[in-house]
């Protein structure tokens, strides 16, 4: 069986990547998916030393928001823990310290937090972590450990999902104002009296059938191929999550091979 990629569309400012599988099926498609969500690992914030909080939000609260704020995630430098006592001691394999001091009034940024590797930093600079009012302040210092998702959903990297490619075919249209009246992704465009389909809005459009139900002269027709979609939550790029998806695979593959 021979695997065909072709990138249908990448959006880095987004993290987001959609292409093209050929030559395969859903189930291969489903083990990328779940490959990606619950064995690629990252980093995550695991243990909070609460120095000091006179902020509105109790303890558990904020580490609850801080266990949640994606991390970049440097996978040539750490790897899952091999057991509780590299946590315990914090291996500088597998786990990264971030301090977080503020005193100033108004909202503290997590971008304000140090990270004792200048690679692996929160994600998003300007995502909020708490708000302080006159005298109060925040002094924490922090564990992340590397970990799976389908341990916590703090570790899940991003989204990922699936459906076969549909090809839009356009017949005798009986009302060609209604469908661009409802078009609301571009699929459609204006031709004359008549329209035709923009191909890379159809690939994307969730909306195909439905459009199909307003006019008798479209129709709907899935192929083999499968469309998938990737965003990341930022800790690695969509390529890297790729990649380490392909690699734990391959893997598993040769445990098994082993077994038999």
């Amino acid at each position: 069986m021979t695997i065909k990629i072709e990138k249908i569309k990448e959006e880095k400012k987004i993290n987001k990547l959609t292409f093209m599988i050929k030559g395969s099926d859903e189930v291969f498609a489903n083990t990328i998916r779940r490959m990606i969500l619950e064995e690629v690992p990252v980093l995550a914030i695991e243990d909070i030393e609460v120095k000091a909080n006179s902020s509105a939000l109790y303890d558990e609260m904020l580490a609850l928001r801080l266990g949640l704020v994606p991390i970049k995630t440097d996978l040539s430098s750490y790897r899952l823990p091999k057991n509780q006592d590299e946590i315990d001691e914090k291996s500088a394999q597998c786990t990264l310290q971030i301090k977080l001091k503020a005193s100033k009034k108004g909202y503290v940024y997590a971008e304000e937090a140090e990270s004792t590797d200048p690679k692996c930093t929160f994600v998003y600079p300007k995502m909020p972590v708490g708000k302080l009012l006159a005298k109060q302040k925040l002094d924490l210092v922090m564990t992340a450990v590397m970990g799976k998702g389908r341990d916590h959903a703090k570790w899940i990297p991003g989204w990922a999902f699936y459906r076969n490619e549909q090809k839009l075919k356009i017949g005798k249209v009986k009302d060609a104002g209604l469908l661009l009246s409802k078009c609301t992704d571009g699929v459609f465009k204006k031709d004359g009296l008549g329209l035709t389909v923009v191909e890379d809005k159809a690939a994307e459009s969730n909306l195909l059938e439905y459009y199909a139900e307003l006019d008798s002269g479209l129709t709907v027709e899935y192929t083999d191929n499968i469309i998938f979609t990737l965003e990341s939550w930022g800790q690695l790029s969509c390529k890297q999550l790729l990649e380490a998806s392909a690699d734990i695979l391959a893997e598993k593959a040769k445990e098994l091979e082993a077994q038999l």
